[in-house]
């Protein structure tokens, strides 16, 4: 049975996607105005720190594939304590958290990340964040530049990000973080938002667009797939399940997988993406801030976006711009496409 939809006079399959109407006051719609410049915050504590120096001379003594480390072979009471403060502020709260800090300037690469997997491993399930199932995904400049049916991750790129969501166009993660190891020499600042902020400005000023991000879109997926598969996917940018507003958001992402289709965007399509992209510029609402070194950033993927200013590196191989991420999914399979 068909539905019309008198918002968008346009027809549905068997009902109109549920949307969220309502203005939503939780933690997690802040701005970045009204916050603190420490919200978000947390400090590895001497307890916790203990614990991880104590878990490193462990790993060392038995040496094991960073990926086959589970926390539970480790006593860890304070570490847990934490990320499961942490857990909390991710989806009852702000959701983020900035960890402030592992001793990178002490530990080999490797150290740095192998008690960085623990701790990660701390909130779920660590999920592949490639299809051939990369685990650790490793953000650095490559040289190359992103653009349509290239393949090329904006990750291994120095240009600036919008605001996204990761794995947007398949099975996105619950919380995605990001280790900082090295820093640009300049630029390559960090940005987040809420995306529950963002839905309240689209619905109490732009209501009549609203309905369409609620519709879906083609997605570039970055070649990251069979060899034969399709080079997009398509789905809806916001999706309410009369409990959760669920955001899978990347706007590069949408605007090439059109190209892909060779489909022109409708003036309705064009409007709505173009009013969304101005509203996430507006000045207050994103928090911008320098990543250190050792710090650990990490973001509900589903309620808050993020992003990465254009950055210029060192000329030393060794001083290059390094970030480590890892991806936590709680549901479906640990397959990249989950």
């Amino acid at each position: 049975m068909l539905s019309y939809d008198l918002r968008t006079n346009k027809m549905w399959g068997n009902k109109m996607p549920r949307m969220l109407d309502l203005i939503v006051d939780d933690p997690v719609a802040w701005k970045s105005k009204t916050m603190l410049p420490n919200d978000g915050l947390v400090a590895i504590n001497k307890e916790c720190q203990a614990e991880l120096d104590a878990a490193l001379k462990i790993v060392q003594d038995n040496p094991m594939p960073i990926i086959a480390l589970d926390p539970d072979d480790f006593e860890l009471p304070a570490c847990r304590q934490m990320m499961d403060g942490i857990k909390e502020t991710l989806n009852n709260g702000i959701g983020f958290a900035i960890l402030d800090a592992l001793p990178v300037d002490r530990l080999e690469e490797e150290e740095s990340k192998a008690l960085y997997w623990i701790l990660l491993s701390m909130l779920g399930n660590t999920v592949a964040q490639k299809w051939d199932g990369l685990l650790i995904y490793d953000v650095t400049d490559t040289g190359k530049k992103s653009g349509p049916g290239k393949g090329v991750r904006g990750s291994k790129t120095n240009q600036g990000q919008t605001y996204h969501t990761d794995n947007s166009y398949n099975l996105p993660p619950n919380y995605v973080s990001l280790l900082c190891l090295e820093t640009a020499r300049e630029g390559g600042l960090s940005g987040l938002i809420s995306f529950y902020t963002v839905h309240n400005i689209m619905l109490e000023e732009y209501s009549e667009l609203l309905p369409r991000l609620y519709e879906p879109f083609w997605y570039e997926r970055h070649r990251e797939h069979a060899p034969n598969d399709d080079l997009v996917s398509r789905k809806p940018m916001f999706e309410y399940d009369g409990k959760t507003l669920g955001v899978s958001l990347g706007l590069s992402r949408i605007n090439d997988g059109y190209k892909l289709m060779n489909e022109t965007l409708d003036i309705e399509t064009a409007t709505a993406l173009d009013t969304l992209d101005k509203v996430l510029e507006r000045p207050g609402l994103g928090k911008t801030f320098t990543f250190s070194p050792g710090q650990i950033q990490i973001v509900n993927n589903r309620k808050l976006g993020h992003r990465r200013t254009a950055f210029i590196d060192w000329d030393e191989p060794s001083r290059k711009r390094h970030l480590a991420r890892i991806w936590i999914r709680n549901e479906g399979k640990r397959f990249y496409m989950g």
